[in-house]
């Protein structure tokens, strides 16, 4: 059963027609997906769960999702996440955000402070489904470093330290290669506080 924690964070997102948005076939990954992506994630070693399909009404619902419980580095704040772009957050929290953090930062990245993946809501300012509405992105807030920094990107997207702003230019081209849509406070006022990681078809990164 999916908890009340489901209903918690989203953001909003790139405009979209304004046009009401029923659920979709494209919003619900097939079977065979679903199960390509499980044993993606079993062969890279990502602990999961996999959760039921629920459909929430009003364009809302969550599809093919699971939720990660070991990515090999504690994540707070996510829940319930569409397993394709669980497989892209997951990697590019080992492969691109963790290397970075030690590479650039000198310290080993000990968590990523999620700010929540599922969340029945419209893209700001229109009648658009977010991702957020089938589970199908993930927002970031900031990361901890072993030696006790917290590198957020409400407070350091735009840091004069140049290793700080050398890190988030790492990781932004990092997600624009692995997720179809990018949000960043570079976006617009909405995005000040997080990076929203969409993994659809959009090419769009921003």
């Amino acid at each position: 059963m999916l908890t009340a924690a489901l209903l918690l964070a989203a953001c909003g997102d790139r405009e979209r027609p304004a046009a009401p948005r029923p659920r979709a076939q494209a919003d619900e990954p097939s079977a065979r997906e679903t199960a390509r992506c499980h044993a993606d994630l079993r062969r890279e070693g990502v602990d999961f769960k996999p959760l039921p399909d629920r459909e929430l009404g009003e364009g809302c619902g969550v599809y093919g999702a699971v939720q990660l419980t070991d990515i090999g580095v504690p994540v707070t704040g996510i829940t319930a996440m569409q397993c394709g772009n669980a497989r892209a957050f997951a990697a590019w929290v080992r492969n691109a955000v963790a290397p970075a953090a030690y590479q650039i930062l000198g310290s080993e990245l000990t968590r990523v402070q999620g700010m929540g993946t599922y969340a029945c809501r419209n893209v700001a300012g229109s009648g658009r489904r977010s991702g957020h509405a089938t589970a199908n992105a993930v927002d970031v807030g900031g990361f901890t470093l072993e030696d006790g920094r917290t590198v957020s990107v409400l407070n350091d997207w735009r840091s004069e330290d140049p290793q700080v702003q050398r890190f988030f230019q790492t990781i932004r081209r990092s997600a624009c290669k692995r997720f179809g849509t990018v949000l960043t406070p570079d976006y617009n006022a909405a995005h000040r506080d997080h990076l929203h990681l969409e993994a659809d078809r959009a090419d769009f990164c921003r």
